[in-house]
């Protein structure tokens, strides 16, 4: 990715910055940014901002999310060591819808023999996926569904994409504003605009972009806590508005020899029925600006 130099930053601070002590630099640097992030909040419709080429974390900051992730390794990698042993060779996670269905067939008899091990180690690795937005999730989806049917599946998928999502939307609330603000500042200023306009509808303004594709559930779970969306708002969007999309995913599963690709999920008429859901779920917003302007 290219990044252009900022415009906002003059000569004269880029020299002090690089006359300051080495001790005071990532001060001066926080210090800089925090400017900026106070402008970006107050003007939605602000001039973009943009940020150096340098990378947005202090180091501190990348001392913290890697302590995060060495965490969760840590406990994933202690949940497969006291995991029986598989009688098939080392297990990956699959990148094509071939790849699930080979493994599917390996773990069809390991999920039956093991049943409380093995949803430790799905569930697991579900949310850590989700945590640190490691691409691959549907595929999990579609294997709960093979592997356990629909109802059972989806209670998993939604359990799990819920308390991944939920652990994303802490872990951005600790180092997540610089990254998001580097990443996607058009998108996030554009949401950030959106949310002041609905706060007193919040939570069906997050159910309609939880149901609906219209936002990356990626960009949800980092933008969320950068833009105050209440933790409970959250956690209660996802929780029920990720339910249609899962039902689809989970129920395709029981038939993955059908299933030639993942972008055959959602066709046209799919994604009809879930923005028909979603408007459905914007519904009293709606009907309380119209009385508003009446």
């Amino acid at each position: 990715m290219k990044i252009e130099p900022s415009p906002c930053y003059s000569h004269s601070s880029s020299v002090l910055v690089m006359a300051a002590p080495r001790n005071s630099a990532n001060e001066s640097v926080r210090v800089m940014r925090d400017e900026e992030n106070a402008k970006f909040e107050d003007s939605p419709t602000a001039k973009k901002p943009k940020l150096e080429g340098r990378y947005p974390l202090t180091t501190w900051e990348l001392a913290a999310a890697l302590g995060v992730f060495l965490i969760f390794s840590t406990g994933l990698f202690c949940i497969y060591w006291t995991m029986p042993a598989a009688e098939y060779g080392r297990i990956k996670l699959p990148r094509t819808v071939s790849d699930l269905r080979m493994l599917k067939e390996h773990l069809a008899t390991y999920a039956k023999d093991y049943p409380a091990q093995f949803i430790l180690g799905y569930c697991s690795t579900y949310i850590f996926m989700q945590t640190f937005m490691i691409p691959g999730t549907i595929f999990m989806s579609l294997l709960a569904g093979a592997l356990f049917g629909v109802i059972r599946g989806l209670l998993l998928v939604v359990f799990n994409a819920t308390a991944g999502a939920s652990s994303c939307y802490f872990l951005s609330k600790l180092i997540g504003r610089p990254l998001v603000i580097w990443l996607w500042p058009e998108k996030l200023r554009f949401f950030q605009a959106e949310i002041a306009k609905r706060r007193d509808k919040l939570l069906n303004y997050m159910l309609f972009l939880r149901i609906t594709p219209t936002l990356p559930n990626l960009f949800i779970n980092l933008a969320s806590p950068i833009v105050d969306i209440p933790f409970h708002v959250f956690f209660l969007a996802t929780l029920i508005g990720l339910i249609p999309a899962s039902y689809i995913t989970v129920r395709a599963g029981l038939a993955l020899g059908d299933l030639k690709s993942v972008k055959d999920l959602y066709d046209f008429k799919t994604l009809s029925v879930l923005f028909l859901i979603g408007f459905v779920s914007i519904i009293p917003t709606l009907l309380k600006r119209k009385r508003i302007y009446e």
